[in-house]
């Protein structure tokens, strides 16, 4: 057997691993390895059948260089006097997520009077994985193979392949994956998960579903069942690529098996109904997920209200936002502007949707939310034709206040409202806030204003009025009545 190398593993340089002086260095024979390092693995692992070893919590303070100091004294006391002190230091750190502090508590392993066990390295390499380095793992899993310590867990070897697969390194991971193999260690259920999501990932769909029919038909006889996780990571896979009804296959197929789908299964399909441009399946997804006691959480809902507004369908939109509301979920500003400008749109023709308009709009004003100037126009333009003028003057008077610039559609729009209400005051208010921004007058406008003057007998106010027009490059049609 080799005896352990003064430096096994070569760290990558960078400012986080600044703290340390010097690389690790063991100078212990092999016949160290063989008798001490093994006989104290042994005694661990013997110990861990009958306790399960807890973390020793280390104290959180407020900066890295107070954690260093702690660190430091903890050492120099000598509170760490076994290997398996040290284990639980080691993991404790990196659980907490101290990565810095744990490479230099490793780093100072040859300080003690013990050994490294196959534990340490097992821990090395979820530190390894953590700091998103498989490559790195990968060689202590090689060095703890190759010198003669107990054969990692099957849950370090699936921690090594998780990491190859979330960076897309599918190829690697299977290396892994042959390597658990040769080691006789059997993969569990959550190992071939992780694959599944590696292929998927890649866009490798057919292969991981062909594995998902291997798993299913159990053919190396090691009673593996899939679970929810393992249908749900095939179903992504198929809605990535547009194939969301094999998805809807998988779902069902889960569920005869007797499994629960969880709601990140439901929400797979409703990105894929939404990417696909279905969003009304989506619609009927989530009646389906209430008739299964499965409350849709708030991605449930954002999704399907997302693909329902991109896809035109406003209507159900409305629904859905409804329900998000009465649920106490906060939709997000974007989506309602989209809402809002969605439905004055569609009020336009269907009338009876100027309500939703206006309690979308209200809840956007209630929330103080920015209202983006074309949603804005588009409402008070659904006020206007919801005869409800004094709300379209107050808000274009507060457009213009904000500095916002309308339409001169907008403007026309409102003053000709205004003056069929007979509500000319306000309509030279509006006239007066403009006059110093020609580019919003036209004759649409003066005309109306005229008109109404004429009718009411102000042949002096419309004089003045024609007068302004004239000023401003603008030729009324209609003219004061003298």
């Amino acid at each position: 057997m080799n005896s352990l190398p003064h430096t096994p593993f070569q760290f990558p340089s960078s400012s986080l691993f600044s703290i340390h002086s010097k690389p690790i260095k063991f100078t212990i024979s092999a016949t160290t390895v063989t008798t001490t390092n093994q006989t104290q693995t042994h005694k661990f692992n013997s110990h861990l059948k009958h306790k399960t070893l807890v973390p020793i919590p280390f104290q959180e303070t407020k900066t890295k260089s107070k954690n260093i100091q702690n660190l430091a004294k903890t050492i120099k006391l000598g509170n760490i006097e076994t290997i398996t002190q040290f284990n639980n230091l080691f993991m404790s750190l990196i659980l907490s997520d101290e990565l810095d502090l744990a490479f230099k508590l490793y780093t100072s392993l040859s300080d003690f009077d013990f050994s490294p066990d196959s534990l340490t390295f097992s821990i090395l390499v979820n530190f390894h994985c953590k700091r998103n380095e498989p490559t790195e793992a990968t060689k202590v899993l090689n060095f703890i193979i190759g010198n003669g310590f107990d054969s990692p867990k099957v849950q370090t070897f699936t921690q090594v392949i998780n990491s190859f697969c979330k960076k897309g390194r599918v190829k690697q991971a299977f290396e892994v994956f042959e390597i658990m193999g040769k080691v006789t260690c059997e993969p569990t259920i959550n190992t071939y998960n992780c694959l599944l999501k590696g292929l998927c990932y890649v866009g490798r769909i057919e292969e991981a579903y062909e594995m998902l029919s291997k798993i299913k038909k159990d053919e190396k006889g090691v009673n593996l069942q899939p679970d929810v996780y393992t249908y749900t990571a095939v179903m992504d896979g198929f809605c990535k690529v547009g194939r969301s009804d094999e998805a809807l296959e998988l779902l069902d197929e889960a569920i005869e098996m007797g499994l629960t789908p969880s709601i990140v299964s439901y929400n797979t399909i409703f990105n894929g109904y939404f990417k696909e441009g279905r969003p009304m399946d989506g619609f009927v997804l989530l009646e389906r997920m209430k008739e299964r006691n499965c409350d849709p959480d708030y991605v449930s809902y954002s999704t399907l209200l997302h693909g329902l507004l991109q896809w035109g369908e406003f209507r159900a939109g409305v629904k859905v936002y409804n329900e998000m509301l009465d649920m106490g979920f906060e939709v997000d500003v974007r989506m309602m502007n989209t809402l809002l400008r969605g439905v004055c749109r569609r009020s336009r023709k269907e009338k009876d949707m100027l309500k939703n308009a206006y309690q979308v709009f209200d809840e956007m004003s209630k929330r103080g939310c920015d209202i983006d100037p074309c949603a804005y126009e588009l409402m008070i333009e659904a006020f206007c034709n919801g005869n409800l003028m004094d709300k379209a003057f107050v808000n274009l008077c507060e457009m213009i206040k904000m500095g916002l610039s309308p339409k001169t559609f907008t403007y026309n729009i409102v003053v000709k409202g205004l003056c069929v209400e007979g509500k000319v005051e306000k309509a030279m208010i509006l006239l007066v806030s403009v006059c110093k921004r020609s580019e919003m007058l036209d004759r649409v406008a003066f005309d109306a204003l005229i008109k109404e003057m004429n009718r009411l007998g102000m042949v002096t106010n419309a004089t003045c009025v024609y007068c302004v027009a004239l000023k401003n490059g603008v030729i009324p049609l209609r003219k004061p009545r003298g």
